[in-house]
């Protein structure tokens, strides 16, 4: 289970739970989240990000949620290495770059958050994309501890535009998602920004055995504020 970015792998145990210990769950933190290192911010964020998530993936195959950017790693550990993933759940996948082909009217808004970065600081950028992409309590209510917490890593949101904006991996090339043949839900949150939904529509036109779901009153951070609603889905996806 991999995390959404500001988050670490105990933001799984909602969700975790509803499945009463059928399954055994591994949920590493991302670099520079939880107890991990931070990252040395040399090469790709979404490089490093993919190898420590790869280094958790069995021999046997395995099934395989990510959430928001952590979405967008599973979908590139199931392209990189398909054989060693059963199932892949990818609930508000933030892979702007299928937007970007297939919707002439979404326009990256990263530019933006580079531009408060740079003039207002950590603490104003955090609240913007929080604002945006978060779901939780108000930036107001939270306590001063966790706004310092978020923000000496909101650097990593920047780093991470390259490969959810530009596809510098490559998930897109020709070909490479119409070969996965495992069976694919993307789940997304009604209340969520559209883009969500063309990612997801765009993602499920590529794969062959994706279909879509969507949480009813959730917003982005639906597998934490609707961990009963959205472990239904997986349920049934799975028949269990």
């Amino acid at each position: 289970m991999l995390h959404c970015s500001l988050a670490h792998g105990g933001a799984w145990r909602g969700l975790s739970a509803q499945f009463e210990g059928k399954f055994t769950f591994d949920a590493p933190d991302f670099l520079s989240h939880g107890r991990s290192a931070m990252w040395d911010g040399k090469g790709s964020y979404h490089d490093a990000c993919t190898a420590v998530a790869k280094s958790f993936l069995s021999d046997e195959p395995i099934d395989l949620v990510g959430h928001s950017f952590g979405a967008t790693v599973a979908l590139r550990l199931a392209l990189d290495a398909p054989e060693r993933v059963r199932s892949l759940v990818l609930i508000e996948p933030v892979f702007f770059a299928v937007a970007l082909a297939d919707d002439p009217d979404f326009v990256s808004d990263m530019s933006a958050l580079e531009e408060v970065l740079t003039n207002e600081g950590r603490h104003a950028a955090t609240k913007a994309f929080l604002g945006q992409w978060g779901g939780g309590l108000p930036w107001a209510m939270m306590p001063k501890e966790t706004q310092d917490d978020m923000a000496s890593r909101i650097q990593v949101i920047i780093d991470a535009g390259p490969a959810l904006y530009e596809d510098t991996a490559g998930m897109l090339a020709e070909g490479r998602m119409q070969a996965l043949d495992m069976p694919v839900l993307l789940l997304r949150g009604s209340q969520s920004p559209h883009v969500v939904e063309t990612i997801n529509a765009g993602l499920a036109r590529r794969i062959p055995a994706a279909q879509t779901g969507a949480i009813e009153g959730a917003g982005h951070m639906a597998p934490i504020s609707h961990p009963k609603e959205c472990a239904a889905q997986m349920r049934a996806f799975w028949n269990l």
